[in-house]
């Protein structure tokens, strides 16, 4: 998948003391020149916690035998991860200053370690799994064409099956290359032709190892200056805007996680003392809202919590369905909702809100500004003392302020919200799994769906419904690990497509994505191919998916089972565009055959056919004309009168 850079790569090492070094050329310790550690964009690299390295060193294990992992990952050495573009979930393993594996999640499959030289070569001594020896002769073969064949295999460890990640080692166990297997172990013995191994990482490189250690705690007093340098400039720029927007009050916007807790934090360095708001979407995890009601006592400060209707998701289920990456109507619900109550209630007048937003975290982010009019609460300026902050400077700073952070990084999320959100991959949802209630309530609510959906298993188990309309990527992906087509393993069976239509709308600028969107569910399923006759009349740029679930035209996708999703830059053009929209669905499904549109057609492109309008594409030439008083609109069952 693409790496997008969104900032510098602030990840340093100097290799004579073997130390993580955070922007410095030269070393705080030996004063040596230190060189950037090459690791992949976006570059916001954390520190592994004690559970990420007993995860990485037991998926070790379990690929390469016994001990594998702590020959990876020695006792003492401070370990960084950087979250890398994949499917699913992926970190770069960066130990003794170089990336030396990945740590890869896949559907089907779970943790893979994907080995590169340096682990190779630090595993292949101790390796009692996964490893395929090759001839000395082969070796020049095999870093000059990239693959290892049968005829050059002299052994392999048994448990090596076609798609294993392996290391290839000579006899005397020095690694050359790594890659995927292609054969079996006894295959690859007995075949006199064939590809025994897909080779991945083959060119040769000098181990990268040192006996020098460090607890994170010494690697922070090292760092010490670059971090006092970066708190004093955001306490600078925070003086700074409460003094230019000194009409209005300040807030710390504070989520529960660590960016905003960085943000809280220099507040206090600059000599405030400001409230805390606190945004309870309802979807919080236990913790968080301890965490936050706790950091707010701890410091003495005003809390500030506004938290969602008890309704305000599960109630709306029922006419949503479960959100999706594409279809987050949980946003305005959950979080807009309370979002514009809190300020409403609070700030009358407005308010200055000092928020923990990165450049690093997003592409959208990247785009924003340090400080910016908030376009979805009225009043409300966000200002981000941290916006040029990497992962890194948040965390050494914590650690520096010695400040208790959210539990859940320590269980192995990177990052804190729902605990059921969309967004969320489904490595995540494998932590939550083991440690959340409130997921587990969630994952009750689907297996609920999916029986009266009549979904499969593989719905639910691989998380299907975080999208309305997956990537082709994802796709081939489920394909490739089920044998069967999404749109097989997607395919709802709705409830009955007769009788009136409602539409419940949420609308917005959604805190999640940037924009503005409106997600709409209607109270009943749709014909999708005699809506998209009517389609051409307010666009002619038409989309339909082969399988007959969806149709879209002019950034508004309509799914059989009644989900609606418009997006737009400019509010109004949103609105207009579903409004539109639900007079289309009206008149596709509950024509009372009146012609009244049909004599407005100046053109002749509608016409009445049984009782019922039908319209002609090649006729149509998008006037809209039609568009005017239609008992089936006028006189439509409403939201209320159904309920």
């Amino acid at each position: 998948m693409p790496a997008v850079r969104l900032g510098k790569n602030h990840l340093r090492w100097c290799d004579e003391c073997n130390l993580p070094v955070l922007e410095s050329m030269e070393c705080p310790l030996c004063g040596r020149p230190t060189r950037e550690v090459e690791i992949t964009p976006p570059g916001d690299a954390r520190p592994a916690f004690p559970h990420d390295i007993e995860l990485i060193r037991s998926v070790a294990d379990r690929q390469h035998g016994e001990g594998a992992g702590l020959a990876l990952i020695p006792d003492g050495h401070p370990v960084i991860l950087n979250k890398a573009p994949s499917l699913d979930r992926m970190d770069e393993i960066v130990v003794d200053g170089t990336a030396v594996a990945s740590l890869r999640y896949d559907m089907g499959k779970g943790w893979v370690l994907i080995n590169r030289m340096q682990s190779a070569m630090r595993i292949a001594p101790v390796a009692t799994k996964g490893i395929v020896f090759c001839e000395d002769a082969a070796v020049p073969f095999v870093q000059d064409s990239r693959n290892l064949m049968a005829p050059g295999v002299t052994g392999a460890t048994p448990d090596v099956m076609p798609g294993d990640e392996v290391i290839v080692a000579t006899s005397d166990r020095r690694a050359i290359a790594t890659g995927s297997a292609r054969m079996t172990a006894q295959e690859m013995t007995d075949a006199e032709r064939g590809m025994a191994v897909k080779t991945k990482w083959v060119k040769p490189e000098e181990l990268r190892s040192s006996d020098r250690g460090y607890t994170w705690e010494q690697v922070v007093e090292a760092n010490r200056t670059a971090i006092e340098k970066r708190r004093d400039e955001a306490v600078s720029f925070i003086q700074r805007t409460i003094a230019k927007h000194s009409d209005k009050p300040a807030v710390v916007s504070f989520s529960g996680g660590k960016d905003s807790q960085a943000v809280l934090l220099l507040t206090l360095d600059a000599g405030l003392r400001l409230p805390v708001l606190f945004l309870n979407t309802g979807l919080e995890f236990r913790e968080t809202e301890e965490h936050v009601r706790a950091t707010a006592e701890r410091h003495g400060l005003r809390l500030i919590e506004e938290r969602a209707p008890v309704n305000a998701f599960y109630g709306n289920l029922v006419h949503f369905g479960p959100p999706a990456k594409d279809y987050r109507w949980c946003c305005k619900t959950n979080k807009l909702g309370p979002t514009v109550n809190a300020i409403g209630k609070n700030f009358p007048g407005g308010v200055l809100s000092f928020i923990g937003q990165r450049k690093y975290e997003s592409e959208a982010r990247h785009s924003k500004p340090r400080e910016w009019v908030n376009p979805w609460t009225p009043g409300q300026t966000g200002a981000s003392p941290i916006q040029s902050w990497n992962s890194l400077h948040v965390w050494m700073y914590l650690f520096l302020r010695k400040e208790p952070f959210n539990v859940w990084y320590t269980r192995g999320l990177d990052r804190i919200g729902c605990c059921l959100c969309p967004a969320s991959d489904l490595a995540e949802f494998e932590t939550l799994r083991e440690h959340s209630e409130e997921f587990r309530r969630w994952e009750e609510y689907l297996s609920s769906y999916r029986e009266e959906r009549g979904l499969p298993p593989e719905w639910q188990m691989y998380a299907l419904w975080r999208w309305k309309r997956a990537p082709q990527s994802i796709a081939q992906e489920v394909e490739r690990v089920t044998g069967r087509k999404m749109s097989d393993l997607t395919r709802q069976k709705v409830p009955s497509e007769k009788g009136p239509l409602a539409i419940r709308v949420q609308e917005g600028y959604s805190p999640c994505v940037i924009g503005y969107s409106i997600e709409a569910a209607l109270s009943r399923p749709i014909d999708i191919q005699r809506l998209k006759g009517f389609l051409i009349i307010i666009g002619s740029k038409i989309q339909e998916d082969p399988e007959g679930q969806w149709v879209s035209v002019n950034n508004i996708t309509v799914y059989r089972e009644g989900s609606i999703i418009s997006k737009a830059n400019v509010e109004k053009d949103a609105r207009a565009n579903i409004d539109k929209l639900f007079e289309l669905i009206i008149r596709s499904e509950q024509c009372v055959g009146c012609g009244l549109c049909a004599a407005r057609c100046r053109q002749g492109a509608l016409r009445m056919v049984d009782g019922r309008v039908e319209i002609d594409p090649d006729e149509c030439i998008w006037c809209q004309d039609c568009l005017g008083p239609c008992p089936a609109v006028n006189f439509r069952v409403t939201e209320e009168e159904e309920l």
